[in-house]
Formats: C-alpha cells, sequence, structure tokens
C-alpha cells in the first residue's frame, strides 16, 4: 500500500524552515500535533457561571463578531475553516503543557514575533478566540503591547483602564479592569494609560503581583500579546513571568538572524514554540474544512 508521510504542523515547518538550533541552547522539539491524544479535563473543574463572569469585578462588553469575520478572524459559532483547523492543532499543544506543568507559569502564554507586522496580533487573537470554545477553561486576552495597544479596537470592545494601570497603582484590583464580554469563556485586560518607562514599570516587582493575581482564577488561560521583540524592550520582561512562549515567525518576511536575536532575548522563557505565519499552500497539502462540508 502507498503510504502518504505524515505531514508537518505550522510548529514543526517553522521550525524546520528557520535553523536556529546551533546559536541556541537546546530545547526539546515540539511534539507532532497529529501524535497528541485530547487534553484530559483532570485538574479543570468547569466553574460555575456565576464564578466565571458576575462573581468578580470588571466590566462588560461584546465583541464585534461582523468586524472579527470580515478581518477574517475565526468565530468559536462560525462554520470549520482552514484557519480553525490550524487553531486548533496549535491550541492543543499549548493546552496540554499548560495543564500537565506544576508550575502555574505554563498557564500563561506569551504571543511574540521579532518585528513589527508579522501577525502577531491576529495570532493571538485568534488563538484565544479558539481556545474560548473550550468547554472547560477560561481565556484572558491582555495587550500587553502597551505602545501600540490594538486588542481592544480589534474585537470592538471599549476603552478603560488595564494592565498598566494595575502595575502603576498599587491600590487598583486587577480584576476590576477586566473586560468579560459576551463569548463565555473570553475575557480581555486593556493595555491602560500609556507610559514611557513601560519597560521599568513591567520589570518592577508590582508586576509580578499583578499576574500572579490574575492565575488566581480557576481554570483560566492567560495570553498575552507582547510587543515585537526586536522593537521594544518589555518582551524580554514579560517572558521572565510566563511559562509558554509561541514565537509567530512570517515565512514571507522574517529572518533568521532576526529570529535568533528575538529568542535570545526571549530566554527568561523555557517552552518556546514556533509558530509559521503566512506559510503558502505548497509547504502542505492539508485542506481543512472540505472535510465539514465548507470550502477552505
Amino acid at each position: 500500500m502507498n503510504m502518504q508521510p505524515k505531514r508537518p504542523s505550522l510548529l514543526e515547518r517553522a521550525a524546520q524552515i528557520y535553523d536556529f538550533n546551533a546559536a541556541l541552547k537546546a530545547r526539546p522539539a515540539p511534539a507532532a500535533a497529529d501524535d497528541l491524544p485530547p487534553p484530559s479535563p483532570a485538574g479543570f473543574a468547569a466553574p460555575a457561571p456565576a464564578e466565571r463572569h458576575h462573581a468578580r469585578p470588571g466590566r462588560t462588553g461584546t465583541i464585534d463578531r461582523e468586524e472579527l469575520r470580515e478581518a477574517g478572524y475565526i468565530l468559536p459559532d462560525a462554520p470549520v475553516s482552514a484557519l480553525a483547523e490550524e487553531f486548533r492543532i496549535v491550541k492543543r499543544q499549548l493546552l496540554l503543557a499548560a495543564m500537565d506543568g506544576a508550575d502555574p507559569r505554563s498557564r500563561r502564554i506569551l504571543v511574540a514575533s521579532a518585528m513589527p507586522d508579522e501577525g502577531k496580533t491576529f495570532c493571538a487573537v485568534n488563538l484565544a478566540l479558539s481556545m474560548a470554545n473550550e468547554r472547560d477553561i477560561e481565556v484572558l486576552l491582555v495587550d500587553a503591547d502597551v505602545a501600540k495597544p490594538s486588542i481592544l479596537s480589534t474585537l470592538g470592545l471599549e476603552a478603560g483602564p488595564g494592565i498598566m494601570d494595575a502595575v502603576e497603582d498599587a491600590a487598583i484590583d486587577p480584576e476590576s479592569c477586566v473586560i468579560r464580554t459576551d463569548l463565555a469563556n473570553l475575557s480581555v485586560l486593556p493595555a491602560g494609560r500609556p507610559s514611557n518607562e513601560a519597560t521599568e514599570l513591567i520589570a518592577a516587582d508590582r508586576t509580578r503581583v499583578v499576574i500572579e493575581a490574575l492565575g488566581r482564577v480557576p481554570n483560566r488561560i492567560t495570553i498575552f500579546d507582547s510587543p515585537p521583540v526586536l522593537a521594544a524592550s518589555p518582551a524580554s520582561v514579560l517572558a521572565l513571568h510566563v511559562g509558554q512562549t509561541m514565537m509567530v515567525v512570517r515565512a514571507d518576511r522574517t529572518s533568521e538572524a532576526d529570529l535568533k536575536d528575538a529568542l535570545r532575548l526571549l530566554e527568561g522563557c523555557d517552552d518556546i514554540r514556533l509558530l509559521l505565519n503566512a506559510a503558502s499552500a505548497g509547504l502542505g497539502r492539508r485542506r481543512f474544512g472540505t472535510y465539514y462540508g465548507y470550502g477552505a
């Protein structure tokens, strides 16, 4: 029988294209997505609705689904598409690490890129939307790109206080800045007040206190949309507070030299995975979506 070889995942394809291992400390290779079993719900008891939204301070907001759909983002209630299936594979690896890790930082994921315009925020939002479709977790998407925040405008949410306000003022409860969206499992923490001392504020111990406080919510996965690593220094500081980093590399733009430099600056995080963005169809033969009756 003519057996087709297993096609690599987007994570593996990125590692193959960007051969950076010789310049970095050895890191465990990511498991093939197709080999991963579904995550066990052990340790993730589904929180009651009141606990998830109404028992904590904060405000509410409605996501502009139509704008997201027109911009090419995925939505939990949309038909299955190629993009939605790719992010299902990506999130499964991240969730497995989050559930299996004894370190609470494993439930904190930094989404980064070497330079601007490589698709970092697009991937962070899609990852959050995909994870929000899980039944036993809550997702908190943090706009940590404080110099050029874009999460609120992307989701159609109103501006308000955010992570920088909570870091700068110890009297502010970080949860009071969180926006509970009308997607039941998705909350958003804005960037908040801009500051010329963002790196120094993020490097202060108060940031650790804020991030740990946000992590006390049961079953919460926190995703940080980071500034570009080589364009803004806060990314390397944020890497110290997370257990996983998803590094977005754009197939037609990210250079190997830039990627190596960025990964060196993120060495505060021990688990870094590459996500290949804007890959041409020739790199793989997946046709996700067509199996379910939808054109991909």
